[in-house]
């Protein structure tokens, strides 16, 4: 019998598999800044005290983590469904807009806590909009949704350059960006959930859309193991052709999966547009859609393994930075490098240690 076909604890799978993935590409990285001439472990050291080791560090490392959340999110939920969407960068891009949108109209007349969750609604609509289109080609046309995504990318880059340059740009300003928002639009920072562990947030702009991300994370867990619709996508991402002989609507399923996920990975933009910097301005997203590939892959696409896999990420990014200022020889292009390793074995390499696990896991249940 294959070892593929081996069920093995959830303990396992979940939790050691993903362990001794990370462990290795952590080896593997150690070993590259020893070849050029650093010490790992006080590498290791720096990167671990510049994400955790002061109040507005974890303020950051939190900051980024909540953008993977929604991303991660984002992708495992069209995996579900058979479907791999490479398009969450340009459908949060557009999501942002929707969230701008509903700050710019809201923001001098109410408060923050009714703007929200306008803003919410906002920019899951506009990503989900955007997401609508691949999720159609996919399910009528057969267009294969990975081609579709990754070129809606560009095109919500070029489309929301143009509005900043053409239409929401400050009248007499340099900068392609919306006004600054008012305190009506804009989410207030977490200061006091740190307080109550005694750290001060400083600068850092970790805000409510954390809090947004961990119910989303919630609510995508109850929608794919506790729902008739998470059911048939799931079916439908394991056997296409048995979910349409059992009568599970296949275009339908492939277009709702995608509206959700489009809308998932435009909420992500609450977390820099309205929490962070205030306005809408270029190039906001930074990637965040494509990390969201790796922390739904390492997170295994269910919700609490992407928190923690975007908390992952969250300390690389922040600690990363840290430890390239405190270690010139350690680039960003070095910590990209350890991103890159740890993307690869626990996205494509996810398995290698499978065939061993199931040997030693067999061997004890014998016993």
């Amino acid at each position: 019998m294959s070892t593929a076909s081996v069920p093995l604890p959830n303990w396992m799978s979940y939790g050691l598999l993903p362990f001794l993935n990370i462990l290795t590409a952590f080896v593997i990285s150690g070993l590259v800044v020893w070849g050029i001439g650093e010490d790992p472990f006080a590498a290791l050291q720096l990167l671990i005290e510049g994400a955790l080791g002061r109040g507005d560090a974890i303020g950051f490392t939190l900051f980024y983590t909540t953008s993977f959340i929604f991303t991660g999110l984002s992708v495992a939920v069209a995996f579900h469904a058979g479907l791999f969407n490479i398009g969450s960068e340009g459908q949060a891009y557009i999501g942002g807009l929707g969230a701008a949108l509903v700050a710019l109209a809201l923001d001098r007349y109410v408060p923050w806590y009714v703007t929200m969750p306008f803003a919410v609604i906002g920019a899951a609509v506009f990503g989900a909009a955007w997401a609508f289109i691949p999720g159609w080609l996919q399910a009528k046309r057969g267009s294969h949704v990975v081609i579709t995504t990754i070129m809606f990318n560009f095109i919500a880059a070029a489309l929301m350059v143009y509005l900043l340059v053409n239409v929401l740009i400050v009248p007499g300003k340099m900068a392609p960006e919306t006004r600054t928002f008012l305190p009506g639009g804009q989410l207030p920072k977490l200061d006091w959930l740190m307080a109550m562990f005694g750290l001060k947030l400083g600068p850092a702009p970790f805000n409510v859309s954390f809090i947004i991300a961990l119910v989303a994370a919630f609510l995508v867990w109850v929608l794919i193991w506790r729902t008739k619709l998470g059911y048939e996508m799931r079916t439908l991402g394991i056997s296409p052709s048995a979910a349409v002989y059992a009568g599970i609507p296949y275009s339908r399923t492939v277009i709702i999966a995608m509206l959700i996920s489009g809308g998932l990975a435009g909420m992500m933009a609450l977390n820099p547009v309205m929490g962070a910097s205030a306005r809408l301005q270029v190039e906001f997203v930074g990637g965040a859609g494509f990390v969201g590939i790796a922390v739904s892959l390492m997170g295994r696409s269910h919700p609490l393994g992407i928190v923690f896999a975007a908390l992952l990420f969250g300390i690389l990014y922040q600690g990363g930075a840290d430890l390239s200022f405190e270690m010139p020889n350690i680039t960003r292009e070095m910590i990209v490098v350890i991103q890159g390793l740890v993307i690869l074995f626990a996205g494509a390499l996810e398995f290698m240690y499978r065939p061993a696990l199931v040997h030693i896991y067999q061997q004890f249940v014998k016993r």
